[in-house]
């Protein structure tokens, strides 16, 4: 055993020999052995041996523990439960072996039998624990049904009976076991009985959150519609802690709920069943106002009355009855706030909020006005006025970054959009002073001003200036040398690498984030939309490879969770864990990083180290099966991970959203027919049988083309509808989702070439069938698609020429299309090569035949059919076409290993000398990135021109 904890699995099979030479029954050392066996890749050989340690039903707790820990690593945990169940038999009265039966149950989700555990256990040792657990799995049936109807009229009724029993016999001990009831009724909607359980004698037991009890009173309020309560509770709580801002939203709400019933207090009797009840705006007004005045005489700041004063006006505004009540202007509001809060980080996100109650023609003045009181001081008369401390640079920061907001920047002329820029640099690189201090974890307290310098730069690159988008890499760059845990940094150059095209300095920026476990699914996009797509294939396994550890890992990870729940009784959160599991089940990007990896696998494999064949096997692949779950698709994408200050209009709105998962989920529909079509092409094999015989459709070939044929109509369908959206000329913010490579796929002629690929494997099968006399017309159709489709591929290969990198008056342009448009071209020769290999099957029989045929009448004159001709003419200008773009890449190759950025005169006034050696530093990585990409497209492209060599019938 301590051979295995420390990893060395060979020592510890052969101690385990040893022992089972004396003796041969120790059952214990033999799955010690199998588990050796198991972590050294014998699967089958720890299998059997387990197995035969099994079939004993033993009881020893070695045994059993060492048994469970392998089928754990096998993946297996039905096996574990069949262990416990035999154990169970054998020793009845172990609350050992029942409990971990109980939870052997839970890790496979067999809900059911856990409730029969659980009770079982608690017959032999009456624990409450254990009578909830059966409970809890009542509940677990209920959420799992799915007849809605079902859980309503059985699992929920009877799990609650179960309780008042505990409740009758005043059994219940625990405040889990009160969550659980509350819990209960909450799902019934019996929201009344909820409330009486939390507001009475067990509601006492709800102590280990804060609040915890005034919260679910409240949820039950709000479900009931009880306004007066909602507003009591709200009321009394903010008097407790008047910075609660969801308190105040409830407030809020009730208020203008009782005002709209016309609600009036009943005379001479309580309000309602939590004391005093404001029903009228002024009630409110003054409410808000003493909070305020309560604040003033506070030791410590609170923000929360004075956003409500905020808030409450904007809601009158909305009712258009603000004036009368007299609660102020929201813009001196505002302004007085920024000169409480104005130097705190939150103060730009508490304001943001109430923008929209400024009138457009006053921003200026009101940026003016905040200025007006920062003490800002100038070396010199024409020089930037700088803070001299940390609280007057954050309370200017909070100013940029409202300027941004309100549009500011975004009206102003390229050239006095450059001069902010050096500006804001200038007030980065002297902010940096203050933060001599700060550790290497720590972000420097002006970073956000080389963000918004950058987010300016932006705005001038998308209007066509070029130079722009190599100073944001620069000043980022040099951002993250003085911040080098800045994750908007790195974010923001992820983005904007991928973009030009350039994914070798992204992988190492998207480990250095360190993502974690959730993260894969939220983030992941930024890395894996662009991984296949530049060329970059290892890398692009690798990025595949980490996103699907995670989503794997997380099956195994949820059940552990859900025993941990069961351990320590935190029912509640039972539920939260199996919805996040369906939440990464049903994950778009999942669904997603799985087709591209596979597709990604056969490219790199499949008829270079392996068969088609044998790689569709090993991925377990079939044309008939369809693993995404298309109707619970969900999109977990965070599109606003990357900070962004731009007003409304131009920030990513709801229906970007909206059109983003549309295009994703088409896109993600033309890759997954693709990868089942080419999944197919195996299946068709050539039979030997003869022809015409009632065999062929016995044994399923026949039926195998029919569902090639029907997956071809709905890649057909699936084009369609990508043709469709790609009409609408989306633009997403420069921020938001970045877009599909669907556009591409169509526009360079990939689309058609590999349509067309999975037709002629339609008309080659139907030449297998029909032979090779009275197939005239069958020959000439394949012979014209073989034709069109090197025409066709030719032209595909004309839109990846051109340079990558070309140097304009002094500025790079990027060409990343040419490259994203190559890796096309590779993905479509290798469909071409699989399809060409399928008819190759084809061909040899009948022409070995053929051969025969003219032994046997010993005469020359047995014409060759057309369709041989066509096929060489074929595989030649494949070999040709391919050995062009081998020649056109060593071109590329050459040119970029030539091209010497640094020579470029970086006369851009712009550039100071600090600015420049970073300059010099992304243009290599780019430089470098492409290079890269463009090796190992030609080492690919290579291996595929050795493949077409071998066709030769």
């Amino acid at each position: 055993a301590d051979y295995l904890d420390n990893g060395n699995n060979k020592m510890a099979i052969q101690q385990a020999d040893k022992l089972l030479k004396k003796h041969k029954d120790l059952h214990c050392a033999k799955v010690l052995k199998a588990i050796g066996l198991q972590r050294t890749g014998k699967q089958d050989e720890a299998y059997a041996l387990a197995q035969e340690v099994a079939a004993l039903e033993p009881t020893d707790d070695n045994s059993l523990q060492a048994l469970t820990i392998l089928y754990r690593e096998m993946h297996r945990p039905e096996l574990v439960t069949k262990l416990y169940e035999a154990a169970v038999k054998k020793v009845p009265n172990s609350e050992e072996y029942h409990s971990h039966l109980f939870m052997a149950y839970a890790r496979v989700g067999e809900y059911k039998k856990m409730q029969q555990a659980g009770m079982a256990l608690y017959k032999i040792v009456p624990k409450n624990p254990y009578y909830f657990w059966s409970v809890m799995s009542l509940i677990m049936q209920s959420i799992s049904a799915q007849d809605e109807n079902l859980s309503k009229t059985m699992f929920l009724p009877l799990a609650e009976r179960m309780v008042e029993k505990m409740v009758k016999e005043d059994k219940i001990e625990a405040e889990a076991e009160v969550e659980l009831y509350y819990m209960i009724l909450e799902r019934l909607e019996k929201y009344k009985e909820a409330l009486d359980v939390v507001r009475g004698k067990l509601g006492e037991k709800l102590t280990s959150e804060l609040q915890s009890r005034e919260n679910k009173c409240m949820a039950m309020y709000k479900k009931l519609q009880r306004w007066p309560e909602c507003n009591a509770l709200a009321r009394r709580l903010l008097l407790k802690n008047s910075d609660d801002w969801q308190f105040y939203i409830t407030y809020f709400d009730s208020v203008f709920q009782l005002i709209d019933e016309s609600w009036t207090p009943p005379a001479g009797e309580e309000h309602s069943l939590e004391g005093e009840v404001h029903c009228s705006i002024e009630q409110a007004v003054s409410f808000i106002e003493e909070r305020i005045t309560e604040e003033s005489k506070s030791s410590r700041p609170l923000r929360g009355p004075y956003l409500a004063k905020l808030e409450l006006i904007r809601r009158l505004r909305l009712r258009g009855c603000n004036d009368e009540y007299k609660l102020g202007d929201p813009e001196e509001l505002m302004f007085q706030y920024f000169k409480k809060f104005g130097d705190k980080p939150c103060c730009f996100t508490d304001l943001k909020v109430f923008v929209d109650l400024l009138p457009p023609s006053q921003y200026t003045k009101f940026i003016r006005q905040l200025l007006d009181v920062i003490p800002l001081a100038a070396a010199a008369e024409n020089e930037v006025a700088l803070p001299g401390d940390i609280k007057a640079l954050q309370q200017h920061l909070c100013v940029v970054q409202l300027s941004r907001l309100l549009g500011i920047y975004h009206a102003m002329e390229k050239k006095q959009k450059l001069a902010v820029v050096r500006e804001l640099m200038l007030r980065y690189r002297h902010g940096l002073e203050f933060g001599k201090s700060c550790l290497k974890t720590e972000l420097q307290f002006s970073d956000y001003y080389c963000l918004l310098a950058v987010h300016l730069l932006l705005d001038l690159w998308l209007e066509g200036e070029e130079a722009a988008v190599w100073q944001c890499l620069t000043l980022l760059e040099e951002g993250l040398s003085h911040s080098p845990s800045n994750a908007q940094f790195k974010l923001l150059l992820i983005r904007i690498y991928c973009r030009l095209g350039a994914f070798e300095p992204v992988s190492e920026l998207y480990s250095s984030l360190d993502a974690k476990h959730i993260q894969h699914d939220t983030i992941g996009y930024l890395l894996t939309r662009y991984a296949g797509s530049l060329g970059h294939y290892a890398a692009a396994s690798q990025s595949c490879n980490f996103a699907l550890r995670f989503f794997h890992s997380n099956q195994k990870d949820t059940s552990e969770y859900i025993i941990q729940a069961y351990k320590y009784g935190a029912f509640e959160k039972i539920p939260e864990f199996i919805a996040f599991r369906n939440r990464l089940n049903s994950s778009l990007h999942f669904a997603q990083v799985r087709t591209e990896r596979m597709l990604l696998d056969l490219l790199l494999e499949a008829n270079i180290s392996t068969s088609l064949e044998e790689s569709i096997k090993s991925m377990s692949l079939s044309p008939e099966e369809d693993d995404i779950p298309w109707k619970d698709l969900r999109d977990n994408r965070d599109l606003t991970v990357l900070f962004s200050w731009d007003p409304k209009d131009r920030d990513i709105s709801e229906e970007h959203r909206r059109l983003s998962l549309e295009e994703e989920t088409l896109w993600l529909r033309i890759r997954s027919l693709t990868l089942r079509l080419v999944s197919g092409l195996p299946t068709l094999g050539h039979t030997i049988q003869p022809k015409n015989s009632e065999k062929t459709a016995e044994n399923g070939v026949s039926s195998k083309i029919d569902t090639i044929r029907a997956l071809l109509q709905q890649l057909e369908a699936a084009v369609d509808s990508g043709k469709k959206f790609l009409e609408q000329k989306i633009q997403y913010p420069v921020l938001g989702p970045p877009p599909t490579r669907m556009a591409g796929f169509f526009s360079n002629g990939s689309c058609q070439c590999q349509t067309s690929l999975f037709y002629l494997v339609s008309d080659i099968y139907e030449l297998d069938t029909n032979g090779l006399e009275d197939s005239a017309e069958i020959q000439e159709r394949i012979g014209n698609s073989f034709k069109s489709l090197v025409e066709r591929l030719t032209d595909l290969f004309n839109k990846c020429k051109g340079d990558l990198i070309e140097v304009r008056d002094g500025t790079l342009k990027t060409h990343p299309n040419l490259l994203e448009n190559l890796v096309f071209f590779v993905e479509t020769i290798s469909i071409a090569l699989w399809v060409s290999s399928y008819c190759d099957s084809v061909l040899r029989p009948f022409k070995s035949n053929l051969q025969k045929k003219k032994k046997k009448k010993k005469e020359s004159s047995v014409a060759m059919p057309p369709v041989f001709t066509h096929f060489l003419d074929y595989v030649t200008e494949l070999q040709t076409l391919t050995s062009n773009v081998i020649d056109h890449i060593k071109g590329l190759e050459i040119i970029l290993t030539a091209l010497k950025l640094e020579e470029l005169s970086l006369k851009d006034t712009l550039l100071l000398q600090e600015e420049k050696k970073f300059t010099k530093t992304v243009q290599g990585k780019v430089q470098s990135s492409y290079h890269h990409s463009v090796q190992e497209i030609g080492e690919l492209l290579k291996k595929k021109l050795d493949t077409i060599k071998k066709l030769k019938i």
